[in-house]
């Protein structure tokens, strides 16, 4: 990865489990570059104006799984809101490529939202992921202040678009516990994504990056995260719920792509929220600006 100057999401983002994926022969991939367009008040990545695009990095990305000889690939980004299809066309170059040189590897893939651009999901679908991962990260209440870049219906219908465009692709999302969450608001989001028909969901503890990121409000017990695998499984019926404290998007990610079988498209399979701005998103001269808004809006009618 050194001499292919890449950068994958697992050192980036501090993630906890680097040493077991690597292990189990599986990576996560940052493409797009190391800084993202979006300032979300939890995560550790960059964020600024990035670099010019790369668009040799599919073929660099794909000849680096075929040397690691990786069974199961993740590839995630920064957001490049900046871009016209948000980098939707680097990944599915990637996704292609990959399959070219290691057809046995499975790619998952985790996305930005790419402001709600159904053309731009499609792109990424129409190469064949194993998995489309989007993570919603908390419930409705929190979002606007944790997530300013983003938008909670968006990224829930996002999920659903998914399903109605090809429903034989694996549906994955995450939640990270800890932010100021209440359980009753665990339970709605939960709903929420399961209108969506999404298939997996991995809840995991929120680990601050530094003082200048957001607290954590609690430590959420491990018979806590059991529970909620409960709930979800049973409950609501996710194909497959990850819960505990140290899990990540990418965690068993290997064992998810070959174990779980996708569901039918949702009640939700239209994107909504599409052609509204983010609560702290505003574009001037051309640089991408975060500002901070009191008052979020609510669930579209």
């Amino acid at each position: 990865m050194r001499t292919q100057s890449l950068h994958t999401v697992c050192e980036e983002a501090g993630c906890p489990n680097i040493g077991e994926c690597w292990e189990a022969g599986t990576a996560t991939f940052m493409i797009l570059g190391d800084v993202c367009t979006r300032a979300c008040k939890y995560c550790a990545v960059a964020h600024g104006m990035p670099d010019k695009l790369d668009t040799d990095e599919p073929r660099r990305v794909a000849e680096t799984v075929e040397a690691m000889g990786l069974e199961h690939v993740v590839i995630t980004s920064v957001n490049r809101d900046e871009l016209a299809d948000g980098g939707a066309k680097i990944y599915a170059e990637t996704i292609l490529e990959i399959g070219k040189r290691m057809p046995q590897c499975s790619v998952e893939v985790l996305i930005p939202d790419f402001k709600g651009d159904k053309k731009a999901l499609r792109t990424v679908l129409e190469a064949g992921p194993a998995i489309l991962g989007h993570n919603i990260e908390t419930g409705e209440r929190l979002h606007p202040h944790v997530r300013p870049g983003g938008r909670y219906w968006r990224s829930v219908s996002f999920l659903g678009a998914s399903k109605k465009i090809n429903p034989s692709i694996l549906t994955k999302t995450g939640m990270i516990l800890g932010m100021g969450e209440k359980k009753e608001e665990i339970y709605q989001t939960m709903s929420d994504l399961r209108d969506a028909a999404v298939d997996i969901l991995t809840l995991g503890q929120y680990l601050r990056p530094s003082f200048q990121h957001i607290p954590v409000a609690r430590w959420v017990t491990p018979n806590e995260f059991a529970d909620w695998k409960r709930v979800g499984e049973l409950h609501f019926g996710f194909k497959h719920v990850e819960s505990g404290p140290l899990v990540r998007s990418s965690y068993h990610a290997k064992e998810q792509a070959r174990e779980v079988e996708a569901g039918p498209a949702g009640e939700i399979q239209e994107i909504l929220e599409a052609d509204m701005a983010a609560p702290a998103e505003v574009v001037e001269y051309e640089r991408l600006v975060q500002i901070e808004l009191k008052d979020a809006p609510r669930k579209p009618s």
